[in-house]
C-alpha cells in the first residue's frame, strides 16, 4: 500500500509539474548552453540565430505551450522571425541585460528588454527564469514566444521575402540569409540607377526654374550640383533599400556609418561646389564690368583667401563629422582632450606659427598690402603676385622663376608694391650728353619714340626731358616717362634705346673731351701802396 500512494505521488507530481524534469521536451536532449544569466542566455540566442542554427537557438525559447511533437519544427521558425523582430526594433537591448543569475532583483523571474506595440496591444519581450533539469535557466519567457507571431506580421520582412524558396533561408552566410544578400544587390543597382535618374529630373527642373531669375549665379550653380546631388540620392535610397532589409546588428552597423559617411561627402561636396562657382560668379561678373581694376584685383585676392579659409573648415568639419560616427574614435579623443593638459601646451607652442600664418593670411586678404596681379619688389626680386594662399605667397618674377614667400613677411618686413595707389607709374631714363646738346629737338625725339614705338607701353600722361645735374664734362640728362607698373620696365629700355639711337646719328651732341691751351694776358704791375700815385704832366699847348 505503502508503494502505492509514493508512486501515485511521484505520477501526480510529473504530471501537475512537467518543468520540474524537462524543458521543450520535444527538442530533446538540449547542447552545452550558457543560460545561468539573463545576459548569456540572450548572447547565445543572438549568436545561434545569426549564425543560422536556429534548432539551437530554438532552446533559448520557452515552448511547453507547443505539443512536443512540434516543438522543433515551430522552435526553429519561431527563432528565425524574432531574430527579425529584436534586429528591427531592439537591436541594443540585449547589452542592457542583468548579467546576475537572480537577474535585476532577487526573487524576480523576469528581466524584461522592451515593449513593442501592435496596434493598441503591448507586449512585452522578457526572459524568463524557469525550472529545468539540472535547475534553473533563462529563456524567453511563454508570453514573449506566443507574441513572435503578430510581431513578426508587423515587424518582419516584407511579402516579397516570404514568398521566396525556403533554401533562400536556410543557411546565412556572414550573418545575412541569402534573400537578404539579394536584397543588397538589387538595392546597390537599383540606387545607382535610380540616382542618375533623379539627378537628371532635378537639375532639369532647377534648371527651368533658374531661367526665370535674371541673375545668372543661380543657372551656373545648378550644373554644379550634379555629382553632389547624384551621390545624395545614391546614398538616401542605399538606407531606405538597408531599413528593408532587415539587417543584423553588425550589418545594420556597416551600412549606417556607410551611408552616413556618403552623406557628410555628398554635402561637403556640394558645399566646395558652391564656394567655387560663387568664387568665379563674382569674379567675372566685377570683370566684365571693367571699371575697376584694382577693385577686381582686390576682390579676387579676398575671394581666393577666403575660399581657402572656407574650404579649410569644409574639409575639417566633415573629416571629424565622420570620425565622430566611430565610438572608439570618438572616446579616444575625448580622452586625450581630458588629459592633454601639458601636451596640449606643448602642441599650441609648436604649432603657433602656423597658426600665426593662419591668421595672418585671412588678416592680408581683409587689409590687402598685396592683390594677386600686382606688380612688388620684395626681396630685390622684381615680379608679379601669382598666388596667394594661407601660408605662403607665390611671386613670378621677371625671368619666370617663382618666389614662395611666407604670408608673415609681407605683414612684417617692407616691400615696394608698384600697382598700390594707382595704375601708373613714373620712370627715369638718365643719358650723359655734351654740353651743346640741344634739349628741345630731345624732347620733340622723345615724345615721337612714345607716340610711335611706344605706344602700346605709355599711358600718354608724361613725358618730359630735365638737366638733372651739370658735371665737369657732361651733362645729365633725365627723361621721365610713366606707364602701367608692368609696362615700365619695357618702355624704359625702349626710351633708353631710342634716344641713344639718335644721339649716335649726332655725334657732336655724345659726351666729348677737350683739351684746349689758352696764353696768359699781360698784367699791369700793382702800384705800391705807400707810393701815391702821381698825375700825368699837362698836356703841351699847340701853337
Amino acid at each position: 500500500m505503502r508503494r502505492a500512494l509514493t508512486g501515485l505521488s511521484l505520477l501526480l507530481s510529473v504530471l501537475l509539474l512537467p518543468r520540474a524534469w524537462a524543458l521543450n521536451a520535444g527538442l530533446g536532449e538540449p547542447p552545452v548552453l550558457d543560460r545561468q544569466t539573463p545576459y548569456a542566455a540572450a548572447q547565445g540566442f543572438s549568436a545561434a540565430v545569426h549564425r543560422g542554427d536556429y534548432e539551437r537557438a530554438a532552446h533559448y525559447l520557452d515552448l511547453d505551450f507547443i505539443p512536443p511533437a512540434e516543438q522543433k519544427a515551430q522552435g526553429a521558425a519561431l527563432a528565425r522571425r524574432l531574430k527579425f523582430v529584436l534586429d528591427h526594433k531592439l537591436p541594443t537591448a540585449l547589452a542592457n541585460l542583468s548579467k546576475e543569475p537572480q537577474g535585476d532583483t532577487e526573487g524576480n523571474r523576469y528581466d524584461q528588454i522592451g515593449v513593442l506595440s501592435v496596434g493598441d496591444a503591448s507586449y512585452p519581450i522578457r526572459l524568463a527564469n524557469v525550472p529545468a533539469t539540472g535547475g534553473r535557466v533563462w529563456v524567453f519567457s511563454e508570453a514573449t514566444v506566443r507574441a513572435i507571431d503578430p510581431l513578426y506580421a508587423e515587424y518582419g520582412p516584407s511579402a516579397l521575402g516570404e514568398v521566396l524558396p525556403p533554401w533562400f533561408f536556410e543557411k546565412p552566410m556572414l550573418g545575412l540569409e541569402l534573400w537578404q544578400w539579394l536584397g543588397a544587390v538589387l538595392t546597390l543597382l537599383g540606387a545607382g540607377v535610380l540616382c542618375v535618374v533623379l539627378e537628371k529630373l532635378s537639375l532639369g527642373v532647377l534648371g527651368q526654374l533658374a531661367k526665370w531669375t535674371s541673375n545668372g549665379w543661380d543657372d551656373a550653380l545648378v550644373p554644379a550640383c550634379k555629382g553632389p546631388m547624384r551621390l545624395l540620392y545614391f546614398t538616401l535610397l542605399g538606407a531606405l533599400g538597408a531599413t528593408l532589409l532587415l539587417l543584423p546588428p553588425t550589418a545594420r552597423f556597416l551600412a549606417t556609418h556607410l551611408f552616413t559617411s556618403l552623406l557628410v561627402v555628398s554635402v561637403a561636396w556640394f558645399v566646395l561646389s558652391f564656394l567655387r562657382v560663387t568664387a568665379q560668379f563674382v569674379q567675372q561678373t566685377v570683370s566684365k564690368e571693367g571699371k575697376d581694376a584694382a577693385r577686381a584685383r582686390g576682390l579676387h585676392t579676398q575671394l581666393a583667401v577666403l575660399r581657402s579659409v572656407f574650404e579649410a573648415a569644409t574639409y575639417l568639419i566633415a573629416a571629424a563629422l565622420l570620425l565622430m560616427q566611430f565610438e572608439t574614435v570618438r572616446n579616444v579623443g575625448v580622452s586625450l582632450l581630458a588629459s592633454a593638459g601639458i601636451a596640449g601646451l606643448v602642441i599650441g607652442l609648436a604649432a603657433q606659427k602656423s597658426i600665426s600664418s593662419l591668421l595672418a593670411g585671412i588678416q592680408l586678404s581683409i587689409t590687402q598690402p598685396i592683390r594677386i596681379g600686382d606688380t612688388v619688389i620684395v626681396e630685390n626680386e622684381w615680379g608679379t603676385v601669382e598666388e596667394i594662399t594661407l601660408t605662403y605667397v607665390v611671386v613670378k618674377v621677371w625671368d619666370e622663376r617663382r618666389l614662395v614667400i611666407p604670408i608673415p613677411h609681407f605683414l612684417d618686413k617692407p616691400f615696394q608694391n608698384w600697382s598700390k595707389g594707382g595704375q601708373s607709374m613714373l620712370g627715369p631714363v638718365l643719358l650723359l650728353v655734351d654740353f651743346t646738346v640741344d634739349l628741345d629737338a630731345l624732347r620733340a625725339e622723345l615724345r615721337r619714340i612714345l607716340e610711335n614705338e611706344g605706344k602700346a607701353l605709355w599711358d600718354g600722361r608724361v613725358a618730359t626731358v630735365v638737366v638733372l645735374e651739370v658735371l665737369d664734362r657732361t651733362l645729365q640728362v633725365r627723361a621721365l616717362v610713366s606707364a602701367h607698373p608692368s609696362n615700365l620696365f619695357d618702355l624704359r629700355a625702349l626710351v633708353r634705346e631710342k634716344l641713344m639711337v639718335y644721339l649716335r646719328a649726332r655725334p657732336d651732341w655724345l659726351p666729348t673731351t677737350r683739351t684746349e691751351s689758352r696764353s696768359a694776358a699781360a698784367q699791369p704791375a700793382p702800384t705800391p701802396a705807400s707810393e701815391p700815385a702821381q698825375p700825368p704832366p699837362p698836356a703841351t699847348p699847340r701853337a
